[in-house]
């Protein structure tokens, strides 16, 4: 039987990985046959057995992906999810199916293998593989093309789309006063507030897509057409720092059904590629030779490299963006140098600008589900002045996403962590507004603002009704 991962339960305002709440799935139990209700038990084949009178075996255990968004027990994952799809294994097999299909000869069923990495992975296995961020894109790249990728791209181009979104639906936001707007990138603050606070947080969260989903939409689409291959003849994988981005990926709203296609097919975590070069123990990701990413979004590749950083923040640099961008457009103002003020501790920090007294803008960053739940309190108080924040539900935000490789016995966490930020630093910046994303945006959203713009880089959020059961299922 799959595993569920561990994660913070909700009684426990606690951001340390601790085993998840039970996992309930609702079985059909005829009333007749029992008064005083019955026991089920789940035995190790995956059969649910009822013990009222006698035993009696009922049906297999199967977990869909809206059973688990319908559970109230996982808020974000650390080890594993219930989606096959999803897995290493799915990958390997999709990759020797195509490679099989190329040798025999097989043109209507060979896929092209499209490879999307972002920047925390490469961080986390540059520290892992003891190489520079630029030498272990290289080196990734190497290694996905060994398998059969017949593309591997950076995350860039949809980084820049989404700050750009993102910070043009925050002006529209605060001249409309439909304030406070919460980020939405992170997959795991996104799941629980849609099953745990539905209509009160959701109109708040920003449509804008993360920059996974609109990936999956320029890979799907855009580059579709450059290449002239149907979207469903793409084969689209990503590499992420958290599993909640394999049930980002697995959303209904980011599924074609014309298409029969999925935006991301397959999510691969940074620990799952350090499983898959274990296998073989002589290999490590060095083994590889280095082969540049690929870039087909213009003509000319942007200079400095493969990694880039985005503002200060590991996260995806939402709140400095926004807020440098939102002092100019809305008050005139450049603002340079960003100064946080850390409230009960570090994952916790706020942002002001102030003039003549008067606050103008007031961002905060909440990261970790105990900072998420005081966030959530303060805003069904009506005590919080936030204009914008940036939610991220793991303590440190992305560098620390729940499928980093982990640190070697002896190192603490947060000590990793540190010396991924002090690597995130040393990268080059990257500046949204740019030839490729005006190009993008002139080329195939018919420009910034367009019907189509908003119809593909943004999505909506959905409150998830929970299932009442009263069974006692014991694992």
């Amino acid at each position: 039987m799959s595993r569920f991962s561990g994660a913070l339960q909700l009684t426990d305002l606690d951001d340390f990985i601790t085993p998840s709440q039970e996992c309930i799935k609702p079985v059909t139990i005829e009333k007749t046959k029992s008064k005083t209700g019955a026991k089920i038990t789940i035995q190790d084949d995956g059969y649910y057995e009822e013990t009222s009178t006698g035993v009696q075996k009922l049906q297999k255990v199967e977990i869909t992906l809206q059973d688990c968004l319908a559970c109230s027990g996982c808020i974000t994952s650390a080890e594993g999810v219930l989606i096959t799809q999803q897995s290493q294994e799915e990958l390997l097999k999709v990759l020797n199916e195509n490679q099989n299909n190329k040798l025999q000869g097989n043109v209507e069923k060979v896929k092209t293998i499209v490879f999307t990495v972002s920047q925390q992975p490469i961080l986390s296995l540059a520290q892992r593989y003891e190489l520079t961020p630029e030498e272990c894109s290289k080196h990734l790249a190497g290694y996905f093309k060994s398998l059969g990728a017949d593309m591997v791209l950076n995350t860039k181009i949809a980084d820049d789309l989404a700050l750009i979104e993102s910070r043009t639906e925050f002006v529209e936001r605060f001249r409309n006063q439909q304030l406070p707007m919460l980020s939405s990138s992170c997959p795991g603050w996104v799941c629980y507030a849609e099953k745990t606070h539905g209509n009160f947080i959701l109109p708040l969260i920003s449509s804008t897509r993360s920059p996974q989903q609109i990936m999956g939409m320029l890979v799907k689409q855009f580059l579709a057409q450059k290449l002239n291959v149907p979207m469903e003849k793409i084969y689209h994988v990503t590499v992420m720092p958290c599993y909640d981005k394999k049930l980002e990926a697995s959303r209904e709203d980011f599924f074609s059904e014309a298409n029969n296609s999925r935006d991301v097919d397959c999510v691969i975590t940074s620990i799952e590629i350090e499983q898959m070069l274990s296998i073989r123990e002589t290999d490590t990701l060095n083994t590889y030779a280095p082969v540049e990413l690929d870039w087909p979004w213009s003509a000319q590749k942007p200079e400095g490299g493969n990694v880039w950083a985005h503002e200060f923040s590991g996260s995806g640099g939402y709140s400095d963006h926004i807020f440098k961008f939102a002092a100019k457009e809305l008050f005139g103002d450049e603002v340079e140098r960003l100064e946080y003020k850390n409230l009960r501790n570090p994952d916790f920090r706020e942002l002001t600008l102030e003039k003549d007294g008067k606050v103008l803008l007031k961002f905060a960053i909440a990261n970790g589900f105990r900072n998420i739940q005081n966030l959530v309190q303060k805003l069904k108080r009506g005590k919080t002045q936030y204009h914008f924040v940036e939610v991220m539900a793991c303590p440190s935000g992305c560098l620390n996403g729940g499928a980093q490789v982990r640190p070697p016995l002896g190192t603490p966490v947060r000590e990793l962590t540190l010396q991924l930020e002090e690597l995130y630093k040393q990268l080059p910046k990257s500046v949204p507004d740019n030839s490729e994303t005006r190009g993008i945006y002139s080329s195939f959203f018919d420009g910034q603002h367009t019907d189509k713009a908003k119809m593909l880089l943004h999505t909506t959020y959905h409150a998830v009704e929970k299932m009442n059961t009263a069974l006692n299922i014991k694992w």
